[in-house]
């Protein structure tokens, strides 16, 4: 097991490669640095290897994918995630990893928007959304993360080997931050600098469809981990639904005792108790989530048991 794991998820950065890793190897000079490389088509690979970084592949197309594969394969006490386009200065890791192997903390945050992200970044529909996502998830799930999508974190060795990765893409980010937030894990924060890319150094984010793809992903994780709130909020709009349609025929049987929208009424009935399944369908689904969270807290006991045992060893 290393103590120290940099994990470098990259597609075409050979501009920035190089300096990520030289960065990464003077302010983290015991790390191990490794480099995934996603298909890149440019000289990625051999610039990430000249530089002395560990480089491995992952074929599927997709940064949840990459990060799929670095946490099956790679252990460690320690991991800093950090992305290949050289936007985040590497002297903030020290710190990051000072703060999970010394504060036991689960994931460390690079806070970006606290300090010179929305200067820097020169799209204005993406401060908007690290905005709207940020504020979305700390409302729905009752927490306070600065910065939910930022590509600069670091994790124990419990939070890696315990968080299911289910998502293919960029919203992979959001994904982890519920996952540690959801199951009470200590989660720190640490105030980043943030650097545009370099000229000639290409985004691979599309505002809108990785926009869309994020808030989808926050609705099924709203559900996965919320459901009774999520199902509670489904009942209360079909039973508004179904009260505005019936009204109108309620009056008018009430003046002419005659119901002269059969049909208007089938529908509001059935509407109705769609809604109260939906409501007794958030309480079932509730204590199954309660009960998955009992099963996360005995695995991860388990692999806290595993790691004092290879110190030991």
């Amino acid at each position: 097991m290393d103590k120290i794991a940099v994990l470098i998820p990259c597609y075409n950065e050979e501009k920035t490669i190089a300096k990520v890793v030289a960065d990464t190897k003077k302010a983290l000079p015991e790390a191990v640095v490794y480099v995934y490389d996603n298909n890149s088509t440019d000289r990625t690979v051999e610039l990430a290897a000249a530089a002395g970084a560990v480089v491995r592949h992952e074929y599927m197309q997709g940064k949840g994918n990459v990060i799929r594969r670095m946490f099956r394969e790679i252990d460690a006490q320690c991991y800093v995630m950090v992305d290949g386009d050289d936007t985040y200065p590497m002297e903030y890791a020290p710190e990051m990893v000072e703060k999970v192997l010394e504060h036991h903390a689960d994931m460390v945050v690079g806070d970006r928007l606290s300090s010179t992200y929305f200067t820097e970044n020169k799209r204005p529909f993406h401060n908007l959304g690290n905005s709207l996502v940020r504020g979305t998830i700390n409302r729905l799930f009752g927490c306070k993360i600065k910065d939910i999508m930022t590509g600069f974190r670091a994790f124990s060795y419990g939070f890696v080997k315990t968080f299911p990765v289910l998502s293919k893409g960029f919203e992979i980010e959001t994904e982890m931050t519920i996952h540690a937030v959801f199951n009470n894990m200590q989660i720190e924060n640490v105030i980043v600098d943030y650097r545009d890319r370099p000229e000639g150094s290409q985004s691979k984010l599309n505002t809108y469809s990785d926009g869309m793809r994020v808030l989808g992903t926050i609705g099924r994780l709203y559900k996965d981990y919320k459901p009774f709130g999520f199902f509670s909020l489904l009942a209360l709009i079909l039973a508004v639904i179904a009260t505005v349609f019936f009204i109108p025929i309620l009056v008018a049987f009430i003046r002419t005792g005659v119901v002269d929208k059969f049909p208007t009424l089938f529908v509001c009935c059935f509407v109705m108790l769609a809604a109260v399944q939906a409501f007794f369908s958030g309480m079932i689904l509730s204590n199954m989530a309660l009960k998955n969270r009992r099963d996360f807290e005995f695995r991860l006991n388990m692999i806290q048991g595993k790691i004092k045992n290879d110190d030991v060893d």
